[in-house]
């Protein structure tokens, strides 16, 4: 797979611009395996204020961000965009993004998203060029932009070459449907806690079962609807089975 392009929308580039220079995300790119654009709305303005907003029909409070500036913004961040990118918008009405999301955008050349501001964006701009909308939860921000660098960080960390264990991705949170297992390092103990033995014992199959029952465990007690959208098969379900005994012990 070849490089893969990111385009945002935005009043504010530089607060998005700082994700191509730290992590995983700015080695990806320093690698030549992501590339990134962005675009301000305000210098596709014709008036001497660069308004890129304004009152909302039928009152209330806020403004809208209007249509012809997002329009040239657009059609800006599509001339860099390889063919086959969606317009994605950043938004509290959009479907919850998820590890599978992130999956099928890995699959892609290049996505472009709009950060919205204030109120919201011009509906008739939704209509016109917006494949989809996401959010990253149910809460609101004052804008798209970190939820635009959180779809970035998910899908660039699933790219091929990034992570430098290619096993890393694969066992990432939710990669299984489930939560993460507990982690420990060095040293064995440490403010009265020990490391539990199984990892300490080079038993690779007794370790690959204790993970995978902390793992359904913990997401049993913290995210009950993800084990609900599961499937368990048999072995997972005498795994969690042992580990809600061991806890009532």
């Amino acid at each position: 797979m070849g490089l893969m392009h990111f385009d945002v929308v935005t009043l504010f580039p530089e607060m998005v611009a700082t994700i191509a220079d730290f992590g995983v995300v700015g080695r990806a790119r320093r690698n030549g395996l992501v590339s990134m654009g962005l675009e301000n709305p305000r210098d596709h303005t014709s008036d001497v204020h660069r308004t890129v907003d304004d009152r909302p029909y039928g009152g209330g409070p806020g403004m809208v961000m209007k249509y012809e500036p997002l329009a040239g913004a657009l059609e800006a961040a599509r001339q860099r965009a390889p063919q086959g990118s969606p317009v994605v918008y950043l938004s509290p009405q959009g479907a919850v993004f998820n590890q599978a999301t992130a999956r099928r955008f890995a699959e892609l050349p290049g996505v472009i998203m709009l950060a919205g501001r204030y109120e919201g964006v011009d509906e008739r701009f939704i209509e016109a060029h917006v494949d989809e909308e996401l959010s990253i939860g149910d809460f609101v921000l004052s804008g798209g932009e970190i939820a635009a660098m959180a779809v970035i960080d998910a899908v660039v960390r699933l790219l091929p070459g990034v992570l430098g264990d290619d096993d890393s991705a694969a066992q990432d949170s939710f990669m299984e449907g489930l939560l993460d297992c507990p982690h420990y390092t060095r040293p064995e103990e440490v403010a009265g806690r020990d490391v539990p033995d199984v990892l300490l014992s080079g038993d690779h199959a007794g370790i690959a079962r204790w993970r995978m029952k902390q793992a359904l465990g913990r997401t049993y007690e913290r995210r009950p609807d993800l084990i609900e959208k599961l499937e368990l098969n048999e072995e997972q379900q005498v795994l969690l089975d042992e580990y809600l005994e061991e806890q009532r012990q």
